[in-house]
């Protein structure tokens, strides 16, 4: 290399046109055509000849020739058709040099000039040849096909970027904004960064399509969505981020209507001959005569369980009666598949999301008062002090009487002769439960729902008669049924519970504060086809089967009961274990949701509190602030340590709402 030569190197994906002005050192000083002096190592040319300009003429002279050089080079790539060279050369496996590639494209003669232009066409088309320097080889033909769809697939998306950022800088600006068919897919990877954020397979590219628009917070996406229509202001975010279906497919539903239809008209179960399929019915106890009576929240509509008592003198005869789900639903049917993957039905304050279709878990499946239903019934003989003498479980047909609320109970708690028994039997239960180790925990329920747009909150006992007969008696049936499989050496999906990590009060005497504190210090449960003691419960054995319409782990158990009744084949024990590990995940989100809905709508609420004043118990103290928890609304905050106070766990205190954000999922109090 020497002063004076024309030289090429690329920058920025462009090819530049230069002269040599000065070598030193394996560094060349070079003039460009775009008026800049540089410094490069020789390695770094693309391109070199030994045509020399004449230094001497003067830097501007030396630019306009050196533009002169370029655009004669730009046009002789109109020459050189790349795609025809590939389809003559393509099977020859070997790398091409400059000279004999220069040749096949200028057969009537080449220059430095058409050298330049080869290299300059292959550098603008790689689709057809590798290009290493001044040498070229020929893809095959998948390669070449591969990188024209690359090719496509980044305009495509350049394109998402330029129009999609545009557009979005114009959604600012319109009052009542609609989403173009043409924008619907870079709206579904800005909401994917929304919704997974760095873990969304579309994040850096949905990334570059705000930084072209000029937006910097990912909040702003959100806010677009609900402009747009797609999301309302109060979006369920984690029904989307954990996919949860909303509704059932089209095949699911002719499949419920089928099923329905099969089993009964439109007039309801009124007795037996009301049913079309009465398979197994004949062997079933007729309970109907029996004062049936189901006790549930004011919006249940899915009645699973009832509870009968006579009092027959020397003793009671208590009934809990299940809704034999699985008369209907059979296993590997599209509605059993259906159920399988969502695990559980969804209760949030602002939506309830069935496990199986209304037509089934309000209908069909449901203890509907005055309907004959087909059950799986608990038979429990006690004595007079409630305790229990022996239990037999059956397959029946029973008629509910009362359909009652927990409300309604608690108005006629003290007067009701079948409630009376019910709770005394219930709180016998408990104290045996307690003496046998049970951690009894004891803490008010937050119930939130909708109505009108309005939002509900109100505190409820769970200690109210209704809430606590209907919870000890269906204990006593869980725990009855894990007994009865037990007995007979059946596999279910059992819980068990090892001791608390701590113990923080005997029986039911601990303060709000320590009840709370307490389920901190609970072990884990844990499901497997074998039972275990239930540490929690104070029972050597426990399984949940009790609402078989909104929770699959009470149907597989449901379904081991029936086969040992002979209605059904039951599970295998891996068939239990595969199940266990199936439904992990969907239960998982099942709690998430129900958890974050729970509180988006409790803050949601307290967005309206902002600088009243709240009774907060101390919970623990951290580096940087207290952990409170206000009691009427039971939701944990932080609290920023003052230096002028001390406080310390189990204190009372009173602090100001001072700023809630739902959709941040913040909230922040000072001390009043």
């Amino acid at each position: 290399m020497e002063t004076g030569n024309i030289v090429e190197y690329i920058d920025h994906q462009k090819i530049i046109c230069g002269v040599i002005l000065e070598v030193k050192k394996q560094k060349l000083r070079i003039l460009t055509e775009n008026n800049r002096e540089i410094k490069l190592s020789p390695g770094r040319l693309s391109h070199k000849c030994n045509t020399h300009l004449d230094l001497s003429m003067g830097k501007y002279k030396l630019v306009e020739t050196l533009k002169q050089i370029a655009g004669k080079r730009n046009a002789l790539i109109n020459h050189i058709d790349i795609k025809e060279l590939w389809e003559i050369l393509n099977t020859e496996k070997e790398w091409i040099n400059l000279a004999a590639m220069t040749e096949f494209c200028f057969p009537e003669g080449s220059t430095c000039d058409h050298e330049s232009a080869v290299v300059r066409a292959f550098f603008k088309n790689r689709s057809y040849f590798k290009f290493n320097h001044d040498r070229f080889f020929p893809y095959s033909e998948e390669q070449v096909e591969q990188i024209i769809n690359q090719q496509r697939e980044a305009a495509r998306k350049n394109r998402i970027i330029d129009e999609g950022a545009a557009w979005l800088k114009e959604v600012f600006n319109i009052d009542k904004p609609h989403l173009p068919d043409d924008k619907i897919e870079c709206m579904d990877i800005l909401k994917s960064c929304y919704l997974f954020q760095k873990e969304s397979p579309h994040y850096s590219f949905g990334k570059t399509i705000l930084k072209k628009a000029g937006i910097d917070n990912m909040e702003i996406v959100f806010r677009i969505l609900v402009k747009l229509g797609i999301w309302d202001e109060n979006e369920n975010i984690e029904l989307h981020k954990y996919e949860i279906p909303v509704v059932f497919s089209d095949k699911v539903m002719k499949n419920e209507t089928g099923l329905v239809a099969r089993y009964k008209d439109q007039s309801g179960f009124k007795d037996q001959s009301d049913f079309k399929d009465q398979s197994d019915f004949n062997n079933r106890l007729d309970l109907t005569d029996l004062s049936a009576i189901t006790i549930d929240g004011r919006s249940t509509l899915d009645f699973d369980d009832a509870i009968t008592i006579e009092d027959k003198g020397d003793h009671y005869r208590l009934g809990v009666h299940i809704a034999d789900v699985g008369h209907f639903i059979k296993k590997e049917d599209i509605i059993d598949k259906e159920a399988l993957n969502r695990g559980s039905s969804i209760y949030m304050p602002d939506r309830k999301l069935s496990m199986v279709p209304s037509c089934l878990a309000e209908n069909l499946c449901s203890l509907i008062a005055g309907e004959l239903r087909p059950s799986i019934s608990i038979i429990i003989k006690l004595n007079r002090s409630a305790e229990i003498i022996n239990c037999e479980i059956v397959s029946s047909l029973i008629k509910v009487k009362r359909q009652l609320t927990y409300y309604d109970v608690s108005i006629i708690a003290n007067e009701d002769h079948e409630v009376l028994i019910l709770h005394d039997i219930a709180k016998k239960f408990r104290e045996k439960r307690l003496r046998q180790g049970a951690v009894q925990i004891s803490l008010p329920e937050i119930n939130i729902w909708i109505d009108n747009g309005k939002i509900n909150v109100i505190k409820i006992n769970r200690e109210s008669p209704g809430r606590m007969l209907v919870a000890e008696i269906m204990i006593m049936a869980n725990w009855l049924m894990a007994e009865f499989l037990l007995k007979h050496d059946m596999p279910a999906i059992f819980r068990s519970q090892a001791e608390p990590r701590e113990r923080l009060y005997r029986k039911e005497e601990g303060t709000l504060f320590q009840n709370y504190m307490q389920r901190r210090f609970l072990s884990r449960f844990i499901l497997s086809p074998e039972a275990e003691n239930h540490s929690g419960l104070g029972l050597n054995a426990y399984v949940t089967a009790t609402s078989p319409i909104r929770k699959y782990f009470d149907l597989i158990t449901q379904r081991q009961l029936r086969g040992i009744l002979g209605l059904e084949k039951p599970y295998t024990k891996e068939e239990i274990e595969k199940l266990i590990q199936r439904l992990k995940q969907p239960m998982s989100c099942v709690s998430k949701i129900q958890r974050s809905r729970h509180r988006y709508w409790l803050l949601k609420y307290l967005e309206s509190k902002i600088r009243e004043k709240q009774e907060a118990i101390v919970l623990s103290k951290r580096k940087e602030n207290y952990q409170v928890l206000l009691t009427d609304y039971m939701i944990e905050c932080d609290l920023p340590i003052s230096g002028n106070i001390n406080l310390k766990p189990q204190d009372i205190i009173h602090v100001t709402i001072q700023h809630v954000d739902a959709r941040k999922n913040v909230i922040s109090v000072f001390v009043s």
